[in-house]
Protein backbone atom coordinates (compact mmCIF):
# COMPACT_ATOMS: atom_id res chain seq x y z
CA UNK A 1 0.00 0.00 0.00
CA UNK A 2 1.50 3.38 -0.84
CA UNK A 3 2.34 5.46 2.28
CA UNK A 4 3.44 9.28 3.02
CA UNK A 5 5.80 10.23 0.35
CA UNK A 6 5.72 7.13 -1.58
CA UNK A 7 6.51 8.51 -5.09
CA UNK A 8 4.56 7.84 -8.36
CA UNK A 9 6.62 6.57 -11.47
CA UNK A 10 4.46 7.24 -13.86
CA UNK A 11 3.40 11.05 -12.87
CA UNK A 12 6.51 12.60 -13.27
CA UNK A 13 8.23 11.99 -9.10
CA UNK A 14 4.71 13.25 -7.31
CA UNK A 15 3.90 11.59 -3.97
CA UNK A 16 1.33 10.67 -1.58
CA UNK A 17 0.17 12.91 1.58
CA UNK A 18 -1.89 10.58 3.49
CA UNK A 19 -0.64 10.55 7.23
CA UNK A 20 2.06 12.37 9.74
CA UNK A 21 2.08 9.41 11.82
CA UNK A 22 4.60 7.65 9.29
CA UNK A 23 6.31 10.90 8.31
CA UNK A 24 9.82 12.15 9.35
CA UNK A 25 10.05 15.45 11.07
CA UNK A 26 12.56 16.79 8.29
CA UNK A 27 10.04 16.14 5.70
CA UNK A 28 7.53 18.21 8.11
CA UNK A 29 9.51 21.31 8.62
CA UNK A 30 10.38 21.45 4.87
CA UNK A 31 6.53 21.57 4.09
CA UNK A 32 6.59 23.91 7.52
CA UNK A 33 9.37 26.07 5.60
CA UNK A 34 7.43 26.06 2.65
CA UNK A 35 4.49 27.17 3.86
CA UNK A 36 5.71 29.96 5.71
CA UNK A 37 7.84 31.23 2.33
CA UNK A 38 3.78 31.06 1.29
CA UNK A 39 2.22 33.04 3.63
CA UNK A 40 5.41 35.91 3.42
CA UNK A 41 4.45 35.56 0.00
CA UNK A 42 0.88 35.76 -0.44
CA UNK A 43 -0.69 37.33 3.14
CA UNK A 44 -2.30 40.38 2.61
CA UNK A 45 -1.87 40.19 -0.86
CA UNK A 46 -5.24 39.79 -2.82
CA UNK A 47 -5.51 40.12 -6.27
CA UNK A 48 -1.72 38.70 -6.75
CA UNK A 49 -2.14 36.79 -9.98
CA UNK A 50 -1.26 33.38 -9.66
CA UNK A 51 1.96 31.52 -9.24
CA UNK A 52 3.07 29.48 -12.38
CA UNK A 53 4.09 26.17 -10.30
CA UNK A 54 1.31 24.11 -11.25
CA UNK A 55 0.04 25.87 -14.05
CA UNK A 56 -1.50 23.10 -16.84
CA UNK A 57 -2.47 20.54 -13.92
CA UNK A 58 -5.70 19.49 -12.99
CA UNK A 59 -6.45 18.58 -9.29
CA UNK A 60 -9.96 16.95 -8.23
CA UNK A 61 -11.37 17.82 -5.01
CA UNK A 62 -12.94 13.97 -4.24
CA UNK A 63 -14.93 15.00 -1.24
CA UNK A 64 -17.63 11.88 0.17
CA UNK A 65 -17.81 14.00 3.27
CA UNK A 66 -19.45 17.16 3.78
CA UNK A 67 -16.89 19.96 4.00
CA UNK A 68 -16.69 23.90 3.44
CA UNK A 69 -13.34 25.07 4.41
CA UNK A 70 -10.62 22.36 3.86
CA UNK A 71 -12.28 22.09 0.47
CA UNK A 72 -12.49 25.73 -0.04
CA UNK A 73 -8.48 26.00 1.18
CA UNK A 74 -6.91 23.31 -1.18
CA UNK A 75 -9.37 25.15 -3.96
CA UNK A 76 -7.96 28.53 -3.05
CA UNK A 77 -4.56 26.40 -2.72
CA UNK A 78 -4.40 24.81 -6.16
CA UNK A 79 -6.11 28.08 -8.02
CA UNK A 80 -2.70 30.62 -6.00
CA UNK A 81 -0.35 27.91 -8.11
CA UNK A 82 -2.31 28.34 -11.16
CA UNK A 83 -4.07 24.75 -11.01
CA UNK A 84 -7.12 24.12 -12.45
CA UNK A 85 -9.88 22.66 -10.00
CA UNK A 86 -12.60 19.70 -10.31
CA UNK A 87 -14.97 19.22 -7.40
CA UNK A 88 -16.53 16.12 -6.76
CA UNK A 89 -19.15 15.73 -3.98
CA UNK A 90 -20.82 12.79 -3.25
CA UNK A 91 -24.15 13.30 -3.16
CA UNK A 92 -24.05 14.93 -6.55
CA UNK A 93 -21.96 11.96 -8.25
CA UNK A 94 -22.34 8.11 -9.54
CA UNK A 95 -21.06 7.66 -6.00
CA UNK A 96 -24.35 8.56 -4.70
CA UNK A 97 -25.88 5.73 -7.10
CA UNK A 98 -23.32 2.87 -5.49
CA UNK A 99 -19.24 3.54 -7.14
CA UNK A 100 -17.41 2.14 -5.34
CA UNK A 101 -14.54 4.33 -3.73
CA UNK A 102 -11.75 2.65 -6.34
CA UNK A 103 -13.91 2.69 -9.01
CA UNK A 104 -14.25 6.64 -8.66
CA UNK A 105 -10.44 7.33 -8.11
CA UNK A 106 -10.14 5.26 -11.46
CA UNK A 107 -12.27 6.35 -13.23
CA UNK A 108 -11.25 10.10 -12.39
CA UNK A 109 -8.11 9.32 -12.95
CA UNK A 110 -8.51 7.99 -16.81
CA UNK A 111 -9.43 11.42 -17.71
CA UNK A 112 -6.07 12.71 -16.90
CA UNK A 113 -5.82 14.68 -13.50
CA UNK A 114 -2.86 15.18 -11.67
CA UNK A 115 -3.64 15.40 -8.29
CA UNK A 116 -6.45 13.74 -6.05
CA UNK A 117 -8.06 15.73 -2.58
CA UNK A 118 -9.64 13.04 -1.01
CA UNK A 119 -12.06 13.10 2.27
CA UNK A 120 -13.84 10.26 3.54
CA UNK A 121 -16.01 9.09 6.54
CA UNK A 122 -13.44 5.79 6.42
CA UNK A 123 -10.78 5.51 7.91
CA UNK A 124 -7.77 4.15 5.73
CA UNK A 125 -9.68 5.35 2.28
CA UNK A 126 -7.43 7.62 1.59
CA UNK A 127 -4.27 5.44 1.89
CA UNK A 128 -7.07 2.84 -0.47
CA UNK A 129 -7.02 5.92 -3.37
CA UNK A 130 -3.46 6.02 -2.88
CA UNK A 131 -2.45 2.64 -3.50
CA UNK A 132 -5.23 2.37 -6.33
CA UNK A 133 -3.92 5.50 -8.23
CA UNK A 134 -0.89 6.22 -10.11
CA UNK A 135 -0.95 9.79 -9.31
CA UNK A 136 -0.13 11.90 -6.02
CA UNK A 137 -3.13 11.66 -3.42
CA UNK A 138 -3.58 13.81 -0.44
CA UNK A 139 -5.61 13.00 2.68
CA UNK A 140 -8.49 15.78 3.38
CA UNK A 141 -9.77 13.55 6.21
CA UNK A 142 -10.50 9.93 6.29
CA UNK A 143 -12.58 8.80 9.51
CA UNK A 144 -10.99 9.17 12.83
CA UNK A 145 -7.64 8.03 11.31
CA UNK A 146 -5.84 11.32 10.31
CA UNK A 147 -6.12 15.10 8.57
CA UNK A 148 -2.51 15.95 7.79
CA UNK A 149 -3.15 19.10 6.21
CA UNK A 150 -4.74 20.50 9.19
CA UNK A 151 -2.03 19.00 11.64
CA UNK A 152 0.48 20.68 9.58
CA UNK A 153 -1.40 24.11 9.78
CA UNK A 154 -1.65 23.64 13.57
CA UNK A 155 1.81 23.62 13.82
CA UNK A 156 2.40 26.05 11.41
CA UNK A 157 0.06 28.58 13.52
CA UNK A 158 1.93 27.58 17.11
CA UNK A 159 5.53 28.58 15.43
CA UNK A 160 4.44 31.58 14.48
CA UNK A 161 2.60 32.12 17.86
CA UNK A 162 5.88 31.62 19.78
CA UNK A 163 8.07 32.92 17.17
CA UNK A 164 9.39 29.13 16.10
CA UNK A 165 9.29 29.75 12.36
CA UNK A 166 13.16 30.00 12.36
CA UNK A 167 13.59 25.99 12.66
CA UNK A 168 10.20 24.86 13.34
CA UNK A 169 11.45 23.45 16.90
CA UNK A 170 8.60 23.32 18.81
CA UNK A 171 10.88 22.09 22.17
CA UNK A 172 9.91 23.16 25.65
CA UNK A 173 6.25 23.68 24.48
CA UNK A 174 3.27 22.73 26.25
CA UNK A 175 0.14 21.93 23.84
CA UNK A 176 -2.88 20.48 25.04
CA UNK A 177 -5.79 18.72 22.56
CA UNK A 178 -8.99 19.47 24.21
CA UNK A 179 -12.22 17.57 23.69
CA UNK A 180 -13.20 14.07 21.62
CA UNK A 181 -9.70 12.91 21.05
CA UNK A 182 -10.44 9.46 21.04
CA UNK A 183 -12.52 10.03 17.41
CA UNK A 184 -10.92 13.05 16.31
CA UNK A 185 -8.58 12.69 13.14
CA UNK A 186 -7.33 16.36 13.72
CA UNK A 187 -5.77 15.14 17.58
CA UNK A 188 -4.41 12.19 16.11
CA UNK A 189 -2.30 14.33 13.21
CA UNK A 190 -2.12 17.18 15.68
CA UNK A 191 -0.30 14.65 17.91
CA UNK A 192 1.93 13.24 15.21
CA UNK A 193 3.31 16.46 14.20
CA UNK A 194 3.75 17.95 17.43
CA UNK A 195 5.39 15.33 19.39
CA UNK A 196 7.59 15.01 16.35
CA UNK A 197 8.60 18.46 16.11
CA UNK A 198 9.79 18.10 20.35
CA UNK A 199 6.49 19.88 22.24
CA UNK A 200 5.04 18.03 25.26
CA UNK A 201 0.97 17.24 24.62
CA UNK A 202 -1.36 16.50 26.83
CA UNK A 203 -4.70 15.22 25.93
CA UNK A 204 -7.54 16.59 27.96
CA UNK A 205 -11.09 15.23 27.82
CA UNK A 206 -13.54 13.11 30.34
CA UNK A 207 -12.12 9.00 30.53
CA UNK A 208 -14.81 8.09 27.43
CA UNK A 209 -13.03 10.57 24.99
CA UNK A 210 -9.66 11.09 26.42
CA UNK A 211 -8.93 7.26 27.37
CA UNK A 212 -5.52 6.28 28.72
CA UNK A 213 -5.00 4.68 25.53
CA UNK A 214 -4.01 7.36 24.04
CA UNK A 215 -0.32 7.21 26.14
CA UNK A 216 0.65 5.01 23.35
CA UNK A 217 0.99 8.29 21.16
CA UNK A 218 3.42 9.77 23.38
CA UNK A 219 0.99 11.85 24.85
CA UNK A 220 0.06 12.83 28.50
CA UNK A 221 -4.04 12.14 29.46
CA UNK A 222 -5.48 14.26 31.78
CA UNK A 223 -9.12 14.47 33.11
CA UNK A 224 -9.27 17.92 35.21
CA UNK A 225 -8.94 21.31 32.40
CA UNK A 226 -8.34 23.68 35.39
CA UNK A 227 -5.18 21.67 36.50
CA UNK A 228 -3.82 21.71 32.72
CA UNK A 229 -4.51 24.94 32.24
CA UNK A 230 -1.57 27.48 33.81
CA UNK A 231 0.79 24.77 32.06
CA UNK A 232 -0.15 25.21 28.49
CA UNK A 233 1.36 27.28 25.82
CA UNK A 234 -1.74 26.62 23.12
CA UNK A 235 -4.71 24.76 23.54
CA UNK A 236 -7.04 23.09 20.56
CA UNK A 237 -10.36 22.67 21.34
CA UNK A 238 -11.81 20.09 19.26
CA UNK A 239 -15.40 20.41 17.72
CA UNK A 240 -18.14 18.19 20.24
CA UNK A 241 -19.54 16.25 17.70
CA UNK A 242 -22.97 15.87 17.98
CA UNK A 243 -23.31 12.68 16.41
CA UNK A 244 -21.69 11.15 19.50
CA UNK A 245 -23.04 13.34 22.09
CA UNK A 246 -25.11 10.50 23.24
CA UNK A 247 -22.05 9.14 24.66
CA UNK A 248 -21.83 12.42 26.82
CA UNK A 249 -24.01 12.75 30.11
CA UNK A 250 -24.96 15.86 28.37
CA UNK A 251 -23.76 19.26 26.58
CA UNK A 252 -24.36 20.67 29.77
CA UNK A 253 -22.05 18.77 31.69
CA UNK A 254 -19.22 18.68 29.20
CA UNK A 255 -19.55 22.93 28.82
CA UNK A 256 -19.02 22.50 32.98
CA UNK A 257 -15.66 20.62 32.48
CA UNK A 258 -14.49 21.29 29.55
CA UNK A 259 -15.59 24.65 27.72
CA UNK A 260 -13.06 27.27 27.37
CA UNK A 261 -14.88 30.28 29.16
CA UNK A 262 -13.39 33.47 30.55
CA UNK A 263 -12.97 32.15 33.50
CA UNK A 264 -10.59 29.74 32.35
CA UNK A 265 -9.04 32.52 29.67
CA UNK A 266 -7.74 33.87 33.39
CA UNK A 267 -5.93 30.56 34.15
CA UNK A 268 -3.82 31.00 31.45
CA UNK A 269 -0.44 32.43 30.46
CA UNK A 270 -0.46 35.48 28.86
CA UNK A 271 1.26 34.18 25.98
CA UNK A 272 -0.81 30.97 25.37
CA UNK A 273 -2.90 30.68 21.70
CA UNK A 274 -6.21 29.62 21.82
CA UNK A 275 -7.43 27.22 18.41
CA UNK A 276 -10.23 25.21 17.17
CA UNK A 277 -10.20 23.24 13.66
CA UNK A 278 -13.26 24.54 12.89
CA UNK A 279 -16.56 24.66 12.21
CA UNK A 280 -17.23 25.77 15.66
CA UNK A 281 -19.81 24.99 18.32
CA UNK A 282 -20.29 28.45 19.74
CA UNK A 283 -21.48 28.24 23.85
CA UNK A 284 -20.48 24.36 23.73
CA UNK A 285 -16.63 24.26 23.31
CA UNK A 286 -16.15 28.07 23.27
CA UNK A 287 -18.02 30.02 25.61
CA UNK A 288 -20.32 32.78 23.35
CA UNK A 289 -18.79 35.15 26.18
CA UNK A 290 -14.81 34.09 26.07
CA UNK A 291 -14.81 35.94 22.28
CA UNK A 292 -11.25 36.56 23.56
CA UNK A 293 -10.88 33.30 22.83
CA UNK A 294 -11.44 33.63 19.28
CA UNK A 295 -11.49 36.81 18.07
CA UNK A 296 -9.20 38.82 20.93
CA UNK A 297 -4.94 38.24 21.11
CA UNK A 298 -4.86 35.39 22.15
CA UNK A 299 -7.17 33.88 19.92
CA UNK A 300 -5.71 32.26 16.36
CA UNK A 301 -8.57 30.52 15.00
CA UNK A 302 -8.74 32.70 11.77
CA UNK A 303 -4.72 32.76 11.54
CA UNK A 304 -5.36 28.82 11.16
CA UNK A 305 -7.99 29.05 8.57
CA UNK A 306 -5.53 31.49 7.05
CA UNK A 307 -2.03 28.99 7.24
CA UNK A 308 -4.58 26.77 5.94
CA UNK A 309 -4.15 27.92 2.63
CA UNK A 310 -0.34 28.55 2.30
CA UNK A 311 -0.16 24.60 3.94
CA UNK A 312 -2.04 23.44 1.07
CA UNK A 313 -0.21 25.16 -1.22
CA UNK A 314 2.98 23.65 -0.34
CA UNK A 315 1.59 20.04 0.07
CA UNK A 316 0.22 20.44 -3.35
CA UNK A 317 3.19 21.33 -4.32
CA UNK A 318 5.47 19.04 -2.63
CA UNK A 319 2.91 16.50 -3.68
CA UNK A 320 3.34 17.36 -7.64
CA UNK A 321 7.22 17.34 -7.50
CA UNK A 322 7.35 21.31 -7.58
CA UNK A 323 9.12 21.05 -4.14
Amino acid sequence: MTHHGARHGSSGGGRDLIGLQAMDVETMRRLLRSSWAMANDWRGARGKPPQPDLAGRTIANLFFENSTRTRVSFTIAAQRLGANVVDLSSAGSSVAKGETLVDTVRTIEAMGVDALVVRHASSGAAALAASTADIPVLNAGDGSHEHPTQGLLDSLTVAEAHARTDAFDLSGLRLAIVGDVAHSRVARSDIAAWTALGASVVCVGPPTLAPRTLEALGVEVRHDLDAVLPEVDGLQALRVQFERAASLSSARDYAAAFQINPARLARMKKSAVVMHPGPMNRGLEIAGDAAEAVDGPRGVVLRQVENGVYMRMAALRWCLGQD
